[in-house]
């Protein structure tokens, strides 16, 4: 399939801009939002175009709150090796299927993991950075195994698969 009968095929989403995350039990798509997150944006597309995210697991999993991924040791405390990033706060909201950049207690301490809103949470507004939104496979998120406790450690958790940006896939079909 060319990237022309793709875009079709996909409606009219741009995907440059959209990010496919594949779990055991299918593919979640969420839409970048490069207008008010460019720099997160830039990050996360860079870093599933290294596979740096294929196999990282989602290692605090709050039910009906967040799921948090993106550190390769497991642990929360983990990053990639780039600088972190400065935060690109913006009124969109922190609902159901939002994807925001999870920190340390600095704001512009952002570097690789990241959220999915599993409920709204509109306490989380301006104060981290949201750069997509899941717009396919929510119902796959929801079935993320859940962790215990207050800070939602998951034992044995659940990883991703692979995470790719779509024109990367959709072009060598």
């Amino acid at each position: 399939m060319n990237q022309s009968s793709a875009q079709q095929k996909q409606g009219k989403m741009d995907l440059e801009n959209t990010l496919y995350i594949e779990l055991k039990n299918g593919r979640v798509v969420i839409e970048l939002l490069p207008k008010i997150a460019p720099k997160h944006v830039e990050r996360i597309k860079l870093l599933a175009r290294q596979k740096f995210y294929d196999g990282i697991v989602f290692h605090r999993v709050i039910d009906g709150f967040m799921t948090q991924t993106g550190d390769p040791t497991g642990t929360g405390m983990g990053g990639s090796k780039l600088p972190d990033i400065k935060a690109e706060f913006s009124d969109e909201p922190h609902i159901r299927g939002a994807v925001s950049m999870a920190r340390a207690s600095d704001p512009n301490s952002g570097n690789s993991q990241f959220f999915i809103v599993t409920k709204d949470s509109r306490f989380l507004d301006n104060q981290y950075t949201v750069w997509g939104r899941v717009i396919k496979g929510m119902e796959l998120v929801d079935q993320i195994k859940k962790g215990g406790g207050r800070d939602g450690k998951v034992v044995d958790p659940d990883r991703m698969v692979t995470v790719r940006v779509a024109v990367d896939v959709e072009r060598v079909k």
